[in-house]
């Protein structure tokens, strides 16, 4: 009785978790270019009474033994990287990628991070920069006086200088893909790093093999399901009460157990 109450605890521990996950996830449902997280669980260490495949006779043994766990915890959160919905909005600095890669960006340390995040701005020495002012890598400026910004779905940025009318090249998005992008860190922002998880970073323009297309005047939206999170809120709560429930019984085993008399 005593293992099903810590089991029990475990459980609610490991639904308690589950819960923060997903109310985190709809937290961000409406966060571009937002990931959604899953919670992985694993079952803990087992209390071995009679070991499967014992010896009984010399040509028999024991077919499954008997092993009682001990619970659960969380042992992960696994950052899906399904494409999100796209939205057009008109905004010709707001560039979704449609596939794999992320854009990357030059921190305040000078250190490079990456986002999948939509919108872009252009501060007032003509530098294009994230919400936060960290500028795009590679660094593109945009000529004061310029109009028509285009960007085409390969990453070439283009505008139409002052009185003139033949657009000019003024820079070249680069994406940054990696061969376990569950492994990045997270650091808020929108923004991940590299990890020894994750590898290196892997540079490319968009539109080559494995990489994916700018859509100019686009936002990549969360690829949060509400509808999904909702069902995993209800799985997280009953489970959270089934747990609960083996923590009261195992107690009112013991109260019976206690109140014996001879």
């Amino acid at each position: 009785m005593l293992r099903s109450l810590w089991s029990g605890a475990s459980g609610m521990i490991a639904q308690q978790t589950h819960l923060d996950v997903v109310a985190n996830d709809l937290a961000n449902v409406n966060t571009s270019g937002f990931k959604k997280i899953r919670a992985d669980f694993q079952d803990l260490i087992y209390q071995i009474n009679r070991e499967p495949g014992g010896p009984v006779e010399p040509d028999s043994m024991i077919p499954t033994g008997i092993q009682v766990g001990l619970g659960t915890r969380v042992v992960g959160t696994t950052r899906m990287f399904d494409q999100g919905p796209l939205q057009t909005t008109g905004n010709p600095t707001d560039l979704a990628i449609e596939g794999d890669g992320f854009f990357q960006v030059t921190m305040s340390d000078g250190t490079i991070a990456y986002t999948r995040d939509s919108n872009w701005k252009i501060d007032a020495n003509g530098q294009i920069v994230s919400h936060d002012g960290y500028l795009l890598e590679p660094a593109v400026i945009v000529p004061e006086g310029s109009s028509q910004l285009t960007v085409s779905k390969t990453g070439t940025i283009s505008v139409t200088p002052e009185g003139e009318t033949v657009f000019e090249e003024i820079g070249q998005i680069e994406l940054a893909k990696f061969i376990n992008p569950a492994g990045l860190r997270a650091i808020g922002g929108n923004l991940f790093i590299e990890s020894a998880a994750s590898g290196e970073a892997i540079i490319g323009n968009p539109g080559d093999a494995g990489y994916g297309t700018v859509e100019q005047n686009t936002i990549e939206m969360s690829n949060v399901q509400v509808v999904e999170e909702m069902v995993e809120m209800i799985v997280a709560q009953r489970a959270y009460e089934a747990n609960s429930k083996t923590i009261t019984t195992a107690d009112e085993l013991l109260r019976i157990a206690n109140n014996l008399r001879r």
